[in-house]
């Protein structure tokens, strides 16, 4: 993973196993890592990755178990409100981008049901 300069590691973590969680790669109920096994998957400090693993808790994505270590929400409902969050974290960014380039809401609107529909016949094809 490469990080951003401009902005805090720990949070680009967060962002990274936000990402991890809602496409299953961590799966719901299932066992995280350990924080140096991260640490060292990941080229940063372990404090780095406990600081990003303690945010998920707080936003009660991930549990700790004092023996057993740190396990993915079982709670569907979680996991769908932070998909959801990432998805118009996404639409934000893409309407700042083509307002910016001048692009009328319609032609941005057409713009993204065809990249949907190259993207789905991609995806098919490879099935």
């Amino acid at each position: 993973m490469e990080f951003d300069t401009s902005s805090p590691i720990w949070g680009q973590l967060v962002t990274e196993f936000s990402r991890r969680i809602v496409t299953g790669e961590w799966p719901a109920g299932g066992r995280i890592a350990g924080v140096r096994d991260l640490a060292s998957e990941l080229g940063v400090n372990p404090n780095t990755v406990q600081r990003a693993l303690a945010e998920l808790e707080r936003r009660e994505l991930c549990r700790s178990e004092r023996t057993s270590g740190r396990f993915v929400t079982s709670e569907e409902s979680h996991i769908d409100a932070l998909r959801a969050e990432l998805a118009q974290d996404a639409a934000d960014d893409f309407i700042r981008r083509a307002s910016g380039l001048g692009m009328p809401p319609a032609q941005a609107r057409r713009l993204i049901e065809e990249r949907w529909n190259d993207h789905d016949h991609q995806h098919t094809q490879r099935a």
